[in-house]
Order: structure tokens, then sequence, then C-alpha cells
């Protein structure tokens, strides 16, 4: 597998780089609650010295989106060639590594914007999901994809989206028992095979695929987008052991900017 790295940044640049971009669409003002993010309608800043709980990679695994859309997304399945691996296989072909984490935001609020479309609305099944809700999602997941897993399992990059409902809980003001229904749509895909064939390949935008720690009740394990072959077994066990001071910190949080 080759990949290809574009626009270099130094790692001692990256770390105390502010990360600014402006997306499509405006994001919630409660994102101001987490430390680290400035959120001005579409503008979003990034101070990596107050937003991370560990930076330690600076790269990340990006595809053009509008190829995914047009080359992949259309693409099924055949009895010698599963989803996973056309989602690899295109992957492997066009995926670039780049130290630009305006484009790895930009490239993911493509995805989502296209995962939580609110066309899913209608007829699925979830009637207590709503079109505010998928806008919840979509700008949540969509800082979750600075997060990062390295092919050993070691969790390089974690930020306090990793745990959806208690970063919901701060900038919403969402009841846990709705920030754990969000994050079982974020993870679960809406639990049937169509969707979680979606994420397959629109995930291939960012590199890999989603991944989670979470057993069928969300408890806050997390998720990230790994790429293909990365060791769960070293993710597991590492953040089974750091994840109750993550997600203390993330509540902590909210309390400091309410208080």
């Amino acid at each position: 597998m080759t990949i290809v790295a574009t626009d270099g940044i130094a790692p001692d640049v990256m770390r105390h780089r502010t990360i600014t971009v402006e997306l499509p669409a405006p994001f919630d003002p409660g994102w101001n609650r987490i430390p680290g993010l400035e959120v001005e309608g579409r503008h979003i800043s990034v101070d990596p010295t107050q937003y991370f709980f560990r930076f330690e990679s600076h790269t990340w695994l990006v595809a053009d989106w509008e190829l995914v859309r047009t080359e992949l997304l259309p693409v099924t399945e055949t009895t010698s060639s599963a989803v996973e691996q056309l989602a690899l296989d295109f992957i492997k072909r066009h995926a670039v590594s780049t130290s630009d984490p305006t484009r790895v935001l930009s490239t993911a609020y493509r995805v989502y914007e296209y995962l939580f479309r609110d066309e899913h609305l209608e007829g699925i099944g979830l009637p207590q999901v709503t079109a505010d809700h998928l806008r919840m999602l979509r700008e949540a997941a969509t800082l979750m994809a600075l997060n990062k897993v390295e092919l050993d399992g070691h969790i390089s990059n974690v930020g306090p989206c990793w745990f959806f409902p208690a970063a919901t809980s701060v900038v919403f003001g969402l009841e846990d028992s709705v920030g754990e229904m969000l994050d079982e749509v974020y993870h679960g895909g809406w639990f049937n095979e169509y969707r979680r064939i979606e994420s397959i390949k629109a995930h291939a935008a960012l590199g890999g695929r989603l991944v989670h720690g979470c057993q069928a009740v969300p408890d806050q394990t997390g998720g990230v987008v790994a790429p293909y072959g990365a060791s769960m077994t070293v993710f597991r066990e590492e953040l089974s052991r750091f994840k109750a001071e993550w997600i203390e910190r993330v509540y902590a949080s909210g309390v400091a900017v309410e208080g």
C-alpha cells in the first residue's frame, strides 16, 4: 500500500498551531463550552494545546469525497468482492496522508452530511430522532475525525468528542439518555445492513472504517475512524485504562464554564 504524503508541517509546529476551518453550515454555539474550541457560525477554531487530551500524531489519511461519491458509493459488492474489500482497495488507490487538519475536518463534514442526511428520518423506525439530532450528529462526528488510532492499536489523538454522550451533554444540554440514543445512531448506523454498507463506503474518505469500543448499550467507550488492519485488542485495552479520566474531564469542562 503506497500512501503519498502531502502538505507536510513539522510536528512541533502542528502541536501548537491553531486549526481553523469554515464549514458549509454553522455549528451550535454550545461548542464554545469545550476548552480549546471557538465557534462563530461556520467558522471553527481549535487550539490543540487546550482541546486534545492526547495529540501525538499530526497526520491523517483522507481521500477526495467527490471521488468517493462518484466511484465508490454506487458500487455494489459481489460474491467475490465484499464491501469492506471495495473500500480497502479504494483507500489503497486514492488515499493520501495529510498534515492539514482543515482538510480532515472539511472531508469529515461531507462524510457525515451524507451519512446523517434528513431523508433518513422518514420510514427509519426511530420517531424520537429529529432533524436537530442529525445536525448534532453531523457536528460531533466531524470533530471526531481528528481523533486517531495507529495500526498497532495505539490511540494517538483523543479529544472530548470521542465520548459522545458526555460531549453532547456539555454542548447541547442533552440528558444522558438522549446522548446515549444518539451514540447508538452514530455507532450503529440505525442497526441495519444498508446503513452499515453506507458507513463503510463513506468512511473510506477518512482512510478507514468506523470502530468503537461500546457494547450493545453505549458505555462511553468511544469511537474512531481506524485504518483497516489496526489492532482492536490493543485499542480496547488502552482505551479501558484511560477512558474514565477522559470522560471526567469532558464533564468538568462544562461545569467550569457554567460555574
